[in-house]
């Protein structure tokens, strides 16, 4: 099987099957609650690290230096992204896809309930700073393996001509949680500082264990995935070892272009929820209002995302990811320029036009995107390596790099320009790779 063979999956007695069956409901529904419940958590953690981790765990290093080190532990949890999808995507590939999909659920649970009991430097001196890193490790290793699980399930249990809103329905739980930790976030803020500080900001982080009891209910009841199935069915021979060199060896060039078109919607995520709303609020913004407008541009995210996956099932998956890119490139100097004007409507545009429209066109279709470049046997692997490196690229260090800028030129349209090399290079890979909404990917390989 390569990319681009014209060929569709049907069932056995010719048909193909539908997103409304009760298993393909309760398939999309494990994917979308499990992605909620980790990115619930590890935008939480993002969302902290701009408004709370500076004051809590980082004191005394002044606003600017303080805010650079939180945000720099928000980097680390996206360091360790890569290596949870070689070591996930390693037995996601060997053992079967439902497995992972649990460990990972109660991996990000069990580090963001004891973040939430985390002591303060106040209280336990350097300790906390270095708890905080090593919980925020566990975050990432967590995220590398849930993304490529989830969407693995979602696509290849869909039919063929709806995998894109099959895997949008899956993302989709990304930008929902969120939402719900922001908002969870936003409802504490309200709180006069000093019990902001003091307690406040934990609620959202203990929350967590809650969700992860609920996503466990649903997760559980799901199935192996068919191609899994029919791939440990087979014999042997069919069979790899070690996933990932067979990736390295055999699909290099698809790991490379499939990193650079995820980096138009990783970029676009770490400059807008992490950096921007640490620009908005440092500009004189409010609060409460920055968090609120937040939640509401990942809503419109989702929106726009699962449109944009619709269309991509009909005129491919290229053609919408290069004009989110295009639109990108457009809208950048605006959108830094918004983020910068100290307003919550001008925060709120902003986050519209480059959370919501711009990532949201890219976000929607990249999940089938990247999946359908990579045969069976290795498509845990080789999909999770792409998305989690492009991930600690793009939304892990794009926000550090933006500190960075602004800080050694006092100025924000470095940031922009920035932005747009990052776009330009992602349009220039999705024109290079190869289509894969026709691809077969139920042949069992």
């Amino acid at each position: 099987m390569s990319p681009g063979d014209p060929l569709v999956h049907v069932d056995d007695d010719g048909t193909q099957p539908s997103l409304t069956t009760r298993e393909m409901r309760r398939v999309i529904a494990s994917s979308f609650m499990g992605s909620m419940i980790e990115f619930y958590d590890f935008v939480l953690y993002a969302t902290a690290a701009s408004i709370v981790f500076s004051k809590v765990f980082f004191v005394g290093l002044g606003p600017q230096f303080g805010l650079f080190a939180s945000i720099a532990t928000f980097t680390v949890g996206y360091v360790a992204r890569p290596l949870g999808g070689i070591v996930f995507g390693h037995f996601g590939d060997t053992r079967g896809r439902k497995a992972v999909l649990v460990l990972s659920l109660l991996l990000m649970g069990s580090a963001s309930t004891l973040m939430g009991l985390l002591p303060t430097t106040a209280q336990i001196g350097i300790l906390a700073p270095i708890a905080l890193v090593a919980l925020r490790i566990v975050q990432g290793i967590s995220v590398g393996g849930e993304w490529g699980g989830a969407t693995l399930v979602a696509l290849e249990h869909s039919p063929a001509r709806s995998r894109g809103l099959a895997t949008a329905f899956s993302s989709a739980g990304g930008p929902v949680g969120a939402v719900v930790g922001t908002l969870m976030l936003g409802l504490f803020s309200v709180l006069p500082d000093e019990q902001f500080l003091s307690w406040g900001w934990r609620v959202p982080f203990l929350f967590s264990i809650v969700l992860v009891g609920i996503g466990l209910i649903i997760r559980l009841k799901v199935a192996e995935t068919p191609n899994f199935q029919r791939l440990a069915d087979r014999a042997d021979a069919s069979r790899v070892r070690m996933p990932i060199l067979e990736v390295l060896r055999h699909h290099g060039k698809a790991v490379v272009l499939s990193l650079l078109a995820v980096l138009a919607f990783t970029s676009t995520q770490g400059l807008m929820t992490v950096w921007g709303v640490a620009e908005a609020v440092d500009h004189g913004a409010d609060r409460t209002g920055v968090l609120n407008w937040k939640a509401v541009a990942a809503l419109l995210t989702v929106v726009i995302g699962i449109f944009a996956a619709k269309v991509s099932d009909r005129i491919g998956r290229r053609t919408v990811i290069v004009a989110g890119c295009a639109l990108g490139v457009v809208l950048a100097f605006p959108i830094v320029m918004l983020l910068g004007t100290g307003t919550v409507w001008g925060f709120a545009i902003a986050m519209a036009l480059g959370n919501g429209l711009v990532q949201g066109l890219v976000y929607g279709p990249v999940g089938a995107f990247v999946a359908e470049q990579f045969p069976t046997s290795l498509r845990f692997s080789g999909a999770s390596a792409a998305y989690q490196t492009a991930s600690t690229i793009g939304a892990g260090f794009s926000p550090l790099i933006a500190t960075g800028l602004v800080v050694a030129v006092g100025a924000v349209w470095p940031v922009a320009l920035f932005w747009i090399v990052v776009l330009i290079a992602a349009g220039v890979a999705m024109l290079i790779a190869p289509e894969g909404k026709d691809v077969d990917i139920h042949v069992a390989s």
